[in-house]
C-alpha cells in the first residue's frame, strides 16, 4: 500500500486558506485539531494585572490528511504556498508512512479506504 500521512502545524488564521487550496487540488477529507506548541518562536511575554508572564505555548492548528503517495508532493507544495507568511512561526509539515487504513462503513482497506 502506497499511502502516507501529512501532519501540518500552521497558524490558525491560515486554516481556511489551506483548506480551500487543498480542496482546489481535489483533496476532500482532512482532520483538524486545535493544538498548542512552540519552536524557535519560543512564545512571548505578556502583562496581566501588572504581572509579567511568559506564554510558552502558542495556539496552532494541526491538519492531518492521508493520501496516496502520488498526491503527497502536490499536497505539501499546496500547504506551504497557502500557509506561508514568511514570518517566524509559520509551522512545520511532517510526512509519515501509513501501514494500513480501513473504512469502517465498508471495511475497505488500503488506498480504497482513503
Amino acid at each position: 500500500m502506497a499511502v502516507k500521512k501529512i501532519e501540518a502545524v500552521i497558524k490558525p488564521f491560515k486554516l481556511e486558506e489551506v483548506k480551500e487550496a487543498l480542496t482546489e487540488i481535489g483533496i476532500e477529507g482532512l482532520t483538524v485539531s486545535e493544538v498548542k506548541g512552540f519552536g524557535r518562536q519560543k512564545g512571548h511575554t505578556e502583562i496581566y494585572r501588572g504581572s509579567e508572564y511568559t506564554v510558552d505555548f502558542l495556539p496552532k492548528v494541526k491538519i492531518e490528511v492521508v493520501l496516496a503517495d502520488t498526491l503527497i508532493e502536490k499536497a505539501v507544495a499546496t500547504i506551504v504556498k497557502a500557509a506561508k507568511t514568511g514570518k517566524i512561526g509559520d509551522g512545520k509539515i511532517f510526512i509519515l508512512p501509513v501501514e494500513d487504513a480501513i473504512r469502517i462503513r465498508t471495511e475497505e482497506k488500503g488506498e480504497k479506504a482513503v
